[in-house]
């Protein structure tokens, strides 16, 4: 009786290996996407899945939106560049280096102002925020407010209400946005500028604050391909950001889907 058992079990072991190596492409391929640090665990999510079905590998850069475009310009590998503003993407398509017909808006975000701590007090955000008596002998932490999309959007917010000209020479400048949540968390800077999505990234943060919208550009994600490097896996998975599966978990992260 049990030698029947047995090659019954390996007939079904042979028939689901057969099954898993039918739906992965004879020509799996590894896709590069360079993407803006703010999309860390949503692309994650997506990685895993887009795999999954594929069959393909993804390799994830996270990083500031303005080194990941210098990188590209460079020459770096990348196959798909997502991009937290339009910016970074204008100069990679005005240098050739954005494949034609591939560019979409994909994302939009919020501005937040974080603070350290659970339960911190709300913070009411307009131009008569005393920002400089809640720092204290504080910092102020942002992406780098003259290349990262956050940190551009948070002086432009800051610009806009007035607030910028008291708190420049208070302000601790980071690689990327990622970063800025971080020195929140840590208690080395006791506020922060970063994108709502990012501030459930960190238990030790509470949003006090949220800036109004018309205070700065509009927070567009546009993803692309680059140009000589958008093969059939790099087409398919920009068509897969674009699908229920992705904007499952892009939802999960709290990001809205531009074309809303």
């Amino acid at each position: 009786m049990s030698k029947p058992i047995r090659r019954r079990r390996a007939a079904g072991a042979a028939a689901l290996a057969l099954a898993i190596a039918a739906a992965v492409p004879a020509s799996a391929e590894t896709v590069t996407v360079f993407a803006a640090a703010s999309l860390t665990d949503a692309l994650a999510e997506i990685e895993t899945r887009f795999e999954a079905v594929t069959g393909h590998d993804v390799a994830v850069s996270l990083a500031g939106s303005s080194a990941l475009a210098r990188q590209i310009r460079h020459g770096a590998p990348a196959d798909v560049f997502v991009s937290a503003d339009p910016g970074w993407m204008d100069v990679l398509e005005a240098d050739g280096l954005v494949e034609p017909g591939t560019r979409f808006d994909l994302l939009r975000n919020r501005l937040v102002l974080v603070a350290h701590g659970r339960g911190a007090e709300p913070v009411e955000i307009g131009p008569e925020t005393d920002l400089v008596g809640l720092l204290g002998d504080g910092r102020l932490a942002m992406a780098l407010v003259e290349a990262v999309p956050a940190g551009r959007y948070g002086k432009a917010a800051l610009e806009s209400l007035g607030l910028w000209d008291a708190v420049e020479d208070r302000v601790a400048q980071t690689d990327n946005v990622r970063a800025a949540l971080a020195l929140v968390a840590l208690g080395e800077a006791p506020y922060g500028i970063v994108y709502a999505t990012d501030a459930g990234a960190e238990d030790d943060v509470t949003v006090v604050g949220r800036f109004p919208a018309e205070t700065h550009p509009p927070i567009t994600y546009p993803a692309a391909g680059v140009a000589g490097r958008t093969g059939p896996a790099a087409a398919a998975f920009l068509s897969y950001l674009r699908g229920p599966a992705a904007r499952e978990a892009f939802d999960a992260a709290g990001f809205g889907m531009a074309r809303e």
